[in-house]
């Protein structure tokens, strides 16, 4: 489990694709106190199991997660965002993030608003039932407050601090962006999905004003 809050950016050393996945090289430092073969990592927002070196670590990267996501597409050199797995106790500063990839999306625009810069990003249709105005999204691991909506696309605005100190400063029209929904908005979509299969065989209690007494 995953905040959103990105501790440092990493530097890609090597990475190898093949038929059966990948194997990321990735250069870092403070993502690494602590952490132990095993441990989870997150790479622009991908949760990934990681062995430490010393002044690097390395993970690999299983098909599904190369096609959901753009680390297919990191080369030698490249900037990413990196956070470790929360630990209980600590500041929860981001939102709830699991670090699994819902769609690739692409920037399309990026306009200078006073000391922000608004960035929309188009996302395929299926995931933007679930971004929300005002709602919370992950682009890149980096937890973000959703600006607007559109059809296809939402806006996140992006603040000084966000951009010095993750990959977002880099983007520009045309990247790519690893998108990771709010999993509240999922598991919402599959109780009403259970409660509509529930109505159809029995009385069922799952109603929106049911839902809405009980916090959703």
């Amino acid at each position: 489990m995953f905040t959103g809050i990105i501790e440092e950016t990493g530097t890609v050393r090597s990475i190898y694709v093949g038929k059966s996945g990948a194997v990321l090289d990735i250069e870092a430092s403070k993502v690494l106190e602590g952490t132990a073969a095993g441990d989870s990592i997150a790479v622009n927002g991908v949760c990934l199991t990681v062995t430490p070196h010393q002044g690097h670590f390395t993970a690999d990267v299983m098909p599904e997660s190369l096609r959901r996501t753009s680390l297919g597409s990191l080369t030698g050199g490249a900037k990413v965002n990196l956070e470790r797995a929360m630990m209980c106790g600590g500041r929860f500063g981001g939102h709830i993030v699991s670090g699994h990839v819902d769609a690739c999306g692409k920037v399309s625009s990026l306009k200078k608003e006073g000391i922000a810069v608004l960035v929309q990003v188009i996302v395929p249709v299926s995931v933007m039932k679930y971004i929300a105005e005002k709602g919370s999204v992950t682009l890149d691991g980096t937890s973000l407050t959703v600006a607007s909506v559109d059809v296809d696309s939402f806006t996140v605005s992006l603040i000084p601090h966000t951009m010095e100190t993750t990959t977002l400063g880099f983007l520009k029209a045309g990247s790519p962006v690893n998108i990771e929904v709010d999993m509240l908005a999922r598991y919402v979509e599959r109780l009403m999905e259970y409660g509509r299969h529930e109505t159809k065989n029995s009385e069922s209690r799952l109603t929106l004003d049911f839902l809405r007494e009980n916090g959703f």
